[in-house]
């Protein structure tokens, strides 16, 4: 199969006047596109948060009823680490410095999940094809349980998804530490986009899933005090509460009302520029919320990470406005909900649109 384009069609002048708009504005302002103080000092609550977390239970000093919350809350930072950290690390956008980027981005591998197979399918190929079923397999939720575009088959089950889909999405982490960065990384495509892997990348992958292995499952089972089932619960606590909060903010940014799954046209193509395709898939929410901005690392606010993933998640509210007004020169949606309940209610909205068609 040929490789996707999109069409360059005039609408495409957008894209080149929000860029030169935003290199204005940083130019203007003398300011670099990455990480600023007010950065580096999240960094630094967010990794002591982390690290501090797992020295304290792994110090032996608390009984159970005390570690499970501490579990539950370091699977939380373990999210906000990837949010605020991580993913603008492995996307270049945290610093000009490229072994500072691959430091930071090293952390994610401490999170149960693979840096590296992230770089490929989030980097190179969501925010390329992003909704576009068939090649953006981020839309792949849980395939036969949850439907979300009507390109996907539909299954009985699925009638009840609107119920069942908040619970598995508490389940995210856990298929990254044993099961999904194994899948991805051995399928000959992630969607259409053949992939190639190089010896020294299947020994890292390997090595870092060790090492997380150890680090979260052989080491605790032999320093603390508790038996192999209360490890158990700790060890699921710590992945469910990771995982739901990662599932819930992946979802709110590119299935809400509103935002389009668009399928190839009969040349194999979309008839439509990338940039214009970006703003029909992706949407903010809470854009001018400050806890939200704090701990989500910018995901709150898509639209801007999609056209400008370059760009440290710190400066997106200062070029949001410039993004919106272009979008609204120009005719193209800007799409956002004003709260988090908002756009949770507009998922919810989704999932029972498609269940009741199942």
């Amino acid at each position: 199969m040929n490789r996707l384009k999109f069409r360059n069609h005039p609408k495409s002048l957008f894209f080149a006047t929000v860029r030169k708009r935003v290199d204005a504005h940083f130019a203007e302002g003398n300011k670099s596109i990455n990480a600023n103080p007010r950065m580096w000092a999240k960094t630094i609550f967010f990794l002591t948060g982390f690290f501090g977390l797992y020295g304290l239970i792994i110090s032996n000093h608390f009984g159970v009823w005390v570690m499970l919350p501490l579990a539950m809350l370091l699977g939380m930072f373990s999210a906000f680490v990837g949010f605020n950290v991580c993913h603008d690390a492995i996307h270049g956008a945290f610093s000009s410095n490229k072994v500072v980027n691959n430091i930071f981005s090293s952390i994610f591998n401490l999170l149960g999940a693979s840096a590296y197979v992230w770089n490929i399918t989030h980097n190179a190929v969501h925010h390329t094809y992003t909704n576009i079923p068939g090649h953006d397999e981020d839309i792949e939720i849980a395939p036969y349980l949850i439907r979300i575009s009507p390109d996907e088959p539909i299954h009985k089950v699925q009638r009840y998804q609107h119920w069942y889909a908040f619970p598995l999405y508490s389940l995210a982490s856990i298929s990254w530490a044993f099961r999904k960065d194994y899948k991805k990384f051995h399928q000959a495509k992630i969607g259409n986009t053949v992939v190639q892997h190089t010896r020294i990348a299947t020994i890292k992958l390997y090595l870092s899933k060790a090492a997380y292995y150890f680090l979260f499952i052989v080491l605790p089972l032999l320093v603390l005090n508790v038996t192999w089932w209360q490890f158990i619960i700790g060890f699921l606590a710590m992945h469910f509460a990771q995982g739901f909060t990662m599932g819930l903010v992946f979802q709110l940014a590119h299935v809400v009302e509103g935002t389009d799954f668009p399928a190839p046209g009969e040349d194999g193509n979309i008839e439509e520029a990338w940039a214009e395709h970006q703003m029909r898939t992706t949407a903010n929410f809470a854009s001018d919320c400050r806890f939200a901005a704090f701990f989500l690392g910018g995901l709150n606010r898509q639209v801007e990470h999609h056209l400008f993933p370059k760009v440290c998640h710190i400066h997106y509210h200062e070029i949001g406005h410039i993004v919106k007004q272009t979008a609204l020169e120009f005719d193209v949606p800007y799409i956002e909900s004003p709260t988090f309940t908002a756009a949770l209610k507009s998922h919810y909205r989704i999932l029972k649109k498609f269940a009741l068609q199942a």
